[in-house]
């Protein structure tokens, strides 16, 4: 006969009954909780003192990356909080510290510093990282929800958020106190991004890719040159000009003079409103602009684009000029197929 076995049900809800949503009353608990967390954060700001301007001071000053930890919600928000700090110029990575003990302590350097998230400060999972910065003098800091806990104790500096309500009707959900948490790290990456000096091409460089990417990219990055750009000398006839623009297919040449600066260009518009018998002898300097539309290498190319879109006579080709040279020529369908809005 089997052995009896103790058999413990899973109590499932019957499903309730479907009725009309209050709509007031929805949009009313949303408001209470985004008020409630607006006051925590505005709580958060009032407190920071020295304690944040060191931790600042701690992080940039290491030779190595910040590891960022955390269980939990804890965890989820030292994942974000690593990803931004990364992003805008502070080396960091999370590493979870359920991990840690199985061998992830060996990512972590007496280079590093260690920011470890833990609202109550009493999560045995991070004993093992803990532990470990203090034996090698590994700077901890702590963000925390007080300054009386295991964590707080045990590291270097406290970053201690305010004793504000969890914004769920039980008061246990965390969501005011990972709200804080993350708006705290996003304080200390912007503030470590003025530290340093974090310039736009460095962000531009750690963002190649999506939306910010293409806000950010240059002419530089998307012209032709200097190799073979369509030019030519203002003395030379119009039918050696039309070979030129030919053979280029930017629908323009530039004119340079003996000095190799940009005095002008030709364009099919140009040779449109020329047109007649004479127009293959005639000097190139007769036909051209002699005001063309021009722009740096290090402008960004949402301005070329705009330029070539939001002038009296819209064009698709624009020269690339330093020190009044044509170093390269940018066009209309480059800046469409980089993504460039």
């Amino acid at each position: 006969m089997p052995a009896k076995t103790n058999v413990i049900k899973q109590v499932i809800p019957e499903p309730q009954k479907r009725h009309a949503p209050d709509v007031e009353s929805i949009v009313a608990t949303a408001r209470r909780v985004l008020n409630r967390e607006a006051e925590a954060l505005h709580a958060l700001a009032a407190q920071l003192d020295g304690a944040f301007s060191e931790a600042v001071e701690t992080i940039y000053n290491i030779k190595g990356r910040v590891v960022v930890t955390g269980m939990g919600k804890s965890g989820h928000i030292a994942r974000k909080i690593a990803a931004t700090l990364a992003s805008t110029g502070t080396p960091a990575f999370f590493v979870h510290p359920g991990e840690a003990s199985h061998g992830d302590l060996g990512m972590i350097t007496v280079r590093d510093a260690v920011l470890a998230l833990s609202n109550s400060g009493e999560a045995v999972e991070l004993d093992a990282i803990t532990a470990y910065s203090r034996r090698y003098a590994i700077p901890l800091i702590a963000m925390t929800g007080s300054s009386d806990n295991t964590l707080a104790r045990a590291s270097d500096l406290q970053l201690v958020l305010p004793r504000e309500q969890e914004a769920c009707p039980m008061g246990l959900a965390p969501t005011t106190s990972t709200t804080m948490m993350i708006a705290l790290g996003d304080a200390l990456a912007v503030a470590l991004m003025e530290r340093r000096g974090f310039s736009e091409e460095e962000y531009r460089t750690f963002h190649p890719g999506g939306q910010i990417g293409r806000i950010l990219l240059k002419v530089s990055d998307v012209m032709h040159g200097p190799e073979g750009l369509p030019l030519i000398a203002p003395d030379r006839p119009m039918s050696q000009a039309i070979l030129v623009m030919t053979r280029h297919g930017f629908g323009c040449a530039g004119v340079v003079g003996g000095d190799g600066r940009l005095i002008g260009i030709i364009t099919d518009g140009d040779l449109r409103r020329h047109m007649g018998p004479a127009l293959m002898d005639t000097p190139v300097s007769t036909v051209m602009t002699t005001t063309p539309k021009t722009i740096e290498p290090d402008a960004l190319a949402a301005e070329a684009l705009g330029i070539m879109n939001l002038s009296d006579h819209p064009f698709t080709a624009m020269f690339v000029i330093e020190n009044d040279k044509p170093i390269g020529i940018v066009s209309v369908h480059d800046l469409l197929r980089a993504g460039v809005m």
